[in-house]
């Protein structure tokens, strides 16, 4: 790239205006803010010892996350792919098995699907909430899919699909009504990738509360942290005991024995990090108030830059603004890499959207729809710096 095009009048404009709000950097994209008790409750882990898989700070992350979200039960694991791989598993997804998932979604959630021994089936977003669309679904499946028996089987391949899972894209919840409601016409089970949405409601409902199962993410750069760690939610529970059974490694209760009864996975949340991870959740409706403040900062310092959109919330819905989110408009694609050169530059991290899942090398034989919507996002779609803190900073 030449210096002329990183430079364009375009990418001075938008390092302007994220400059107005972030200040002149450094800024990273999002970084974890510890303003509560973090150090008190580490400390009193590590005091007791019991900073691996024993010791009272699990369940109590849990039952926070529970009291947070409105689910009936939730599951704390080692991360976000350890809770999605598992949920699937609980939804019934086989070997063999297709699952419907977007292709503009971080890799992680088609891992999972390989994980289970199934196959990734790419479908399209829409813009206005980048998650899963279900209209264009719909009619896709009604071309290349058939119920037998209650099940929905892909004619050109032969393969059941089995679920969907819908990703609430930076933060923005999907159009649940329409995905659900297309789950019910195919018989598919509905397993949610809240990953990026804590705080996140739709029509007053959390993400992740709708389907079977939904799953969140605590990584290091998400709202809240427990340095890794994730989460299942379910409001069944035999669900959530076979989700607790599964990822401790199926052992049977005995004070000394050790007998497990399945194969299963060593996917338990130590203690230390549960800590971390209840401190946190304790400053949750600080942090978003925050994250809202930053955005109303960016939709102000966009307002008069041409060809730039920045993301909000869906109509009926309450996003968490996990990763404030720019979209060029079509005939600006171009100017996406030199924006990109240049923020970096300045030391403002901004990034790209992944590369859509269809183009991996791991994924490039999975079945998929038409993906022009997210063909188009993929280069027009820019994240800018988003962490709470930003919100205090600009206001000085």
């Amino acid at each position: 790239m030449s210096v002329v095009a990183a430079r364009s009048a375009c990418a001075e404009r938008i390092l302007e205006a994220i400059r107005d709000v972030v200040g002149a950097g450094p800024a990273a994209l999002h970084e974890p803010q510890f303003a509560g008790n973090e150090w008190r409750y580490l400390k009193e882990c590590l005091d007791s010892t019991y900073v691996s898989s024993a010791g009272k700070f699990v369940e109590r992350f849990e039952a926070a996350l529970v009291e947070m979200t409105g689910v009936r039960h939730a599951v704390a694991v080692v991360n976000g792919t350890a809770a999605l791989h598992v949920a699937l598993q609980l939804a019934g997804v086989q070997p063999g098995d297709e699952v419907l998932v977007p292709t503009m979604t971080f890799v992680a959630t088609s891992n999972a699907i390989a994980y289970c021994g199934a196959t990734p089936h790419f479908i399209d977003s829409e813009e206005r909430t980048l998650g899963a669309d279900p209209r264009a679904l719909q009619e896709y499946l009604h071309g290349v899919t058939e119920l037998r028996e209650g099940r929905c089987v892909n004619r050109l391949s032969g393969g059941v699909i089995r679920a969907i899972v819908p990703m609430h894209a930076f933060g923005h919840p999907a159009d649940l009504d329409g995905l659900l409601a297309l789950a019910r016409k195919f018989g598919l089970a509905v397993v949610e990738d809240a990953a990026e949405s804590l705080g996140s409601f739709y029509h007053d409902r959390h993400t992740g509360s709708f389907g079977l199962l939904g799953t969140l993410s605590f990584n290091g750069n998400k709202t809240i942290t427990t340095g890794g760690g994730g989460a299942i939610l379910t409001n069944d529970a035999q669900l959530a005991r076979a989700a607790k059974h599964l990822t401790t490694t199926a052992k049977l209760p005995h004070p000394w024995e050790f007998r497990h009864d399945r194969v299963a996975y060593n996917y338990r949340l130590p203690n230390l990090n549960a800590a971390l991870g209840c401190a946190q959740l304790e400053q949750l409706p600080e942090l978003l108030a925050a994250k809202r403040r930053l955005h109303e900062r960016y939709a102000a310092a966009f307002a008069g830059v041409p060809g730039v959109r920045l993301m909000a919330e869906p109509t009926g819905c309450r996003s968490n603004y996990w990763l404030q989110t720019l979209i060029l408009d079509p005939e600006l694609v171009c100017e996406r890499d030199a924006v990109l050169a240049l923020t970096n530059e300045a030391g403002i991290t901004t990034r790209p959207v992944w590369v859509l899942n269809h183009r991996l090398p791991a994924f490039r034989s999975s079945p998929r729809m038409p993906l022009p919507v997210a063909e188009s996002l993929e280069g027009r779609l820019l994240n800018v710096p988003s962490s709470a803190q930003l919100a205090v900073q600009s206001q000085r």
